[in-house]
């Protein structure tokens, strides 16, 4: 079995810290924005009919699943969680080969998002999401952040290079 290599070196922690903190500075900034100027289920349209800021108050996971949850497993689930995918993420962008700039990238953002929601659950027990894309009114995507945004953009490139290794 071929020994496990990590690739650590000044220039990957600092492309992982330039990563990670530029994108987690602007997800606490706009969440720190919407927090201060809104209250809760405050909207302010953006592009009538199609985007509107709008905050609310994410107890549940992604689109708001497990917010009726007995808030005693909620809790510490939600905390668990995002220690445990942090620290495995950590562990594949330095066991990804330094050649793979792309795949090193979308781990990096993948973490971003996981530290910025995290955040939020320590300091408020729930997550500020104020995106909120629809159709007049009618057809609502569940609102997300910046932090969301880092996480789905990481998947999908993972996902899209997971796609071409194999074919």
């Amino acid at each position: 079995m071929e020994k496990l290599k990590m690739h650590l070196d000044a220039r990957r922690i600092a492309w992982l810290v330039g990563i990670v903190g530029s994108t987690l500075v602007l997800d606490q900034w706009t969440k720190w924005l919407v927090h201060t100027r809104f209250r809760v289920g405050e909207s302010l349209g953006l592009l009538e009919g199609f985007f509107s800021l709008t905050y609310i108050r994410n107890q549940g996971a992604a689109f708001g699943i497990f917010q009726n949850t007995n808030p005693a497993f909620r809790d510490k689930f939600f905390l668990a969680v995002p220690v445990i995918a942090i620290a495995v993420i950590t562990y594949l962008y330095f066991k990804t080969p330094r050649d793979q700039k792309v795949q090193t990238v979308a781990l990096a953002l993948v973490l971003s998002g996981a530290i910025g929601n995290l955040i939020d659950r320590l300091r408020f027990g729930y997550v500020i999401d104020f995106l909120d894309v629809h159709y007049h009114e009618v057809y609502h995507w569940p609102a997300f952040n910046v932090a969301d945004s880092c996480i789905v953009v990481g998947v999908l490139v993972l996902f899209l290079l997971s796609l071409r290794s194999n074919t």
